[in-house]
């Protein structure tokens, strides 16, 4: 069965940073891109980044040069460290293997507030 646990979320404020962590299991993490994906309220999910299983790295343009994605082969681990956030990067997070949009786990929220 194919696993997903998302944490690290939280809330800042303003120009803040915050660490997600995805713990995946259930399939052969070495086999698959991977992707992170968020959900703020009362919109649809947005892709904001993906990894290939070559690490190669991929970003929304609203976040480039502020997100960076990484990935731990040796403990089926994808990151996401997050600076310089905004209030539009409010909302659930979570990670998707592959490169699709349906999430598994609980997500994290992220809330950037004032």
């Amino acid at each position: 069965e194919v696993q997903l646990v998302e944490s690290g979320g939280g809330m800042v404020q303003p120009g803040g940073s915050l660490r997600l962590s995805c713990a995946a299991s259930g399939f052969i993490f070495t086999d698959y891109g991977m992707s992170w994906v968020r959900q703020a309220p009362g919109k649809g999910p947005e892709w904001v980044s993906r990894i290939s299983y070559g690490s190669v790295p991929f970003y929304k343009d609203s976040v480039k040069g502020r997100f960076t994605i990484s990935r731990d082969n040796a403990k089926n681990m994808v990151y996401l460290q997050m600076d310089r956030l905004k209030s539009e990067d409010t909302g659930l997070y979570y990670c998707v293997r592959g490169y699709g949009l349906d999430r598994i786990g609980q997500g994290t929220q992220v809330t950037v507030s004032s």
